[in-house]
């Protein structure tokens, strides 16, 4: 992929490693998609969108740039499944380790698995919170148990993993799933209360995958496997409002879009997304000052278990 030199075209001083909070790390891979093809572009058209966005954030009154956002250089790791995974793990890990606030766009959902492996080993009693309209628990698929259709497996056996949107699945996956943290699309339009649910179910520290599909298609139509029926885009809003405010999100990624070269909404409101979800995460408080934000490096709650590690 074509790598800009800043996100967003942010200015150079906000978009150096060292002073910079936030890392956006890209994983354009698509070694697995079963349908339409394409999600290895959606990093460069995320990013091609990123840049012709507003970076003032009316609701939160805020321009999160300024906290920093390095993006890193693109894993472009293609060789196989498995050593995608792996890489994107060992390079999480690395920023985790760097008490930096890690995101990642993809690419497939594949690409969660690594990440979510690193988060994992970083933070204690970990929630994965998937916004989706696929389960991903196939234990494998077509050979291999990295398979964009078993993104989730794993970390339904090692994490609280806390399903939303879900209306396209397998009935083998069924047998696989905790019900109790799955909040069926066809269920949720009718039940007021299913966002206080979902937070009630999650523990302090939080991880949150969002495949594009889980919202409608009717506003994200660019997704290799668009279903019917999906998330609004304020509704949506709502509920990450909601995580960001309770819980402590250590990171997230955005995976699945697969840019239409005729249509660029999609990949628009993957980068409004993208920003309005680290604008959440360093929202001012009414405490804070003018200049600052609620995130606290010295928080224990906001840094890993790896926080005394040596950073060189």
């Amino acid at each position: 992929m074509k790598q800009s030199t800043t996100y967003a075209g942010i200015p150079s001083e906000y978009g150096v490693l060292e002073q910079s909070k936030i890392v956006l790390l890209p994983v354009p891979y698509d070694g697995t998609s079963t349908w339409r093809k394409g999600a290895d572009k959606g990093p460069e058209a995320f990013l091609h969108a990123s840049e012709n966005m507003e970076l003032y954030d009316i609701e939160t009154n805020s321009e999160v740039y300024k906290e920093g956002i390095y993006l890193a250089d693109a894993i472009t790791e293609n060789s196989s499944p498995d050593a995608m995974v792996q890489k994107v793990e060992e390079q999480v890990l690395n920023y985790i380790k760097r008490n930096k606030f890690v995101t990642l766009f993809g690419g497939e959902h594949s690409i969660s698995i690594g990440a979510i492996r690193a988060f994992n080993r970083s933070f204690e009693n970990l929630t994965v919170v998937q916004i989706d309209a696929h389960a991903d628990l196939r234990a494998s698929y077509q050979g291999s148990k990295y398979n964009h259709a078993c993104a989730l497996y794993e970390a339904n056996q090692t994490t609280n993993l806390i399903q939303v949107g879900i209306r396209s699945m397998d009935r083998i996956e069924r047998a696989a799933m905790n019900e109790e943290n799955v909040f069926f699309a066809h269920e949720i339009v009718n039940d007021a209360y299913w966002m206080d649910q979902a937070i009630e179910n999650m523990t302090d520290n939080v991880y949150i995958t969002i495949d594009l599909d889980g919202l409608d298609p009717s506003i994200v139509p660019a997704t290799g496997t668009p279903e019917p029926g999906g998330l609004l885009w304020h509704e949506t809003l709502d509920f990450l409002r909601s995580i960001f405010s309770e819980k402590n999100v250590v990171g997230f990624d955005i995976v699945e879009l697969c840019p239409n070269p005729q249509d660029h909404a999609s990949d628009f409101l993957a980068a409004k997304l993208y920003y309005k979800m680290l604008s959440y995460k360093f929202r001012r408080t009414d405490t804070d000052s003018e200049d600052g934000y609620a995130y606290d490096d010295e928080d224990p709650k906001s840094v890993s278990k790896f926080k005394d590690d040596d950073e060189s």
